[in-house]
């Protein structure tokens, strides 16, 4: 009998291993703390070589396609002067159409949404989960697709396996290009553009509208500011909206009006004119702060992570969704050539470890590169 796996999180990884293992005939059910979905949360992703794969594996290349080119590389001084220029093409693909596309080759059935994972235990046979509104599932095989602030890593890692904070964080902002002014429009648009100062990097480009769209005018400008935080700092900007602290991020919307004011008046003082206008564009921007997490083991008994559950590597290496497919078809093969799952997972660690430290290092020495990390 096949083993019943369930997936905990439901965004690209989670997908990516549903719609991969439960083609290979597994028993395969998702479940997705979100309220609502998480349709329409996405900007644009830079596709690494995994991702072209598993579009190919499940054919559903043409995908790829929708995606908007930035033409050139710039790089831009204080007085928004471009001083460097690349000629390197680069074609951001949309997430929303990335994320509807799987979640389409799931069933509803099996993609279970206001599932909110409180505790995960495993013994020699399988694994139970339990969720918050009281109800408890048990499974063969628990996959870990939660994210960064993975309810599941603390059944393979134990309670104090956290990502630890490496002192900066990204604002970002998602503007639709017709709310862009002009002078950062003609500066910034058709390219992707950058801005380098100690303890500070912004960049931006265009990508898709949330529908998917590429033609003028219904694509949106994403811009992405890092910048240095102390943790006390840091403690405070992640006060939401409503008085509650978040421990990693804040959304769209949950930012406190002052402090999106102060953002503002930050990149009128300290950013080029065309980039601080795109700043100024965006009324609700949000914020994520940057973390590290390089684990030895990613299994545990009947537990397994994958994607940010497993490592945390900061965004510079634009591989985050690569570092799920890459899983998830590690995943699929372990199960499909070792019948015993416990043999199966240790394959999958031993292939996947290695790999996730890789990409965590790789981030590491971005961001040193960047003269973000504090000195």
């Amino acid at each position: 009998m096949s083993p019943r796996i369930l997936i905990v999180g439901g965004s690209m990884g989670g997908l990516f291993a549903a719609v991969l293992l439960s083609r290979a005939g597994f028993d395969v059910t998702v479940t997705e703390r979100s309220e609502h979905g998480l349709e329409g949360r996405g900007a644009g992703l830079v596709a690494q070589r995994e991702v072209f794969d598993i579009l190919r594996e499940v054919g559903i290349e043409h995908v790829a396609r929708v995606g908007v080119t930035a033409h050139e590389r710039i790089y831009l001084d204080r007085s928004d002067r471009i001083i460097q220029t690349q000629r390197t093409p680069q074609t951001q693909l949309s997430w929303d159409v990335l994320f509807r596309t799987f979640r389409d080759l799931v069933p509803d059935a099996r993609y279970r949404i206001k599932a909110r994972a409180l505790a995960v235990h495993s013994d020699p046979v399988g694994a139970r989960v339990q969720y918050t509104d009281g109800h408890e599932e048990t499974a063969d095989l628990v996959i870990g697709a939660d994210g960064i602030g993975s309810i599941v890593r603390e059944a393979v890692s134990g309670a104090q396996s956290k990502p630890s904070y490496v002192g900066y964080a990204t604002w970002r902002g998602l503007v639709p290009e017709t709310q862009v002014p002009h002078l950062a429009q003609r500066q910034l648009f058709e390219r992707f553009a950058f801005y380098e100062a100690p303890g500070s990097h912004i960049l931006g480009y265009l990508v898709p509208g949330a529908d998917g769209s590429t033609e003028l005018g219904q694509r949106r400008y994403n811009w992405v500011w890092y910048r240095r935080y102390t943790p006390e700092e840091l403690h405070g900007i992640l006060l939401d909206i409503d008085g509650t602290h978040r421990p990693f991020s804040l959304a769209p919307g949950h930012l406190r009006p002052e402090l999106a004011q102060t953002l503002r008046e930050e990149a009128a003082e300290r950013l080029p004119a065309s980039f601080a206008a795109a700043v100024a564009a965006e009324p609700r921007p949000f914020i994520h702060a940057i973390f590290d997490y390089a684990p030895a083991h990613m299994v545990r008994g009947r537990v397994a992570l994958m994607g940010d559950a497993a490592f945390v590597a900061r965004p510079h290496t634009a591989m985050g969704v690569a570092k799920a497919a890459g899983d998830a078809f590690a995943l699929r093969e372990v199960l499909l050539r070792h019948p015993d799952l416990d043999r199966a997972l240790a394959a999958y660690q031993a292939e996947r470890v290695p790999v996730g430290q890789a990409i965590v290092a790789y981030g590491q020495r971005l961001g040193r590169g960047l003269l973000l990390d504090r000195a």
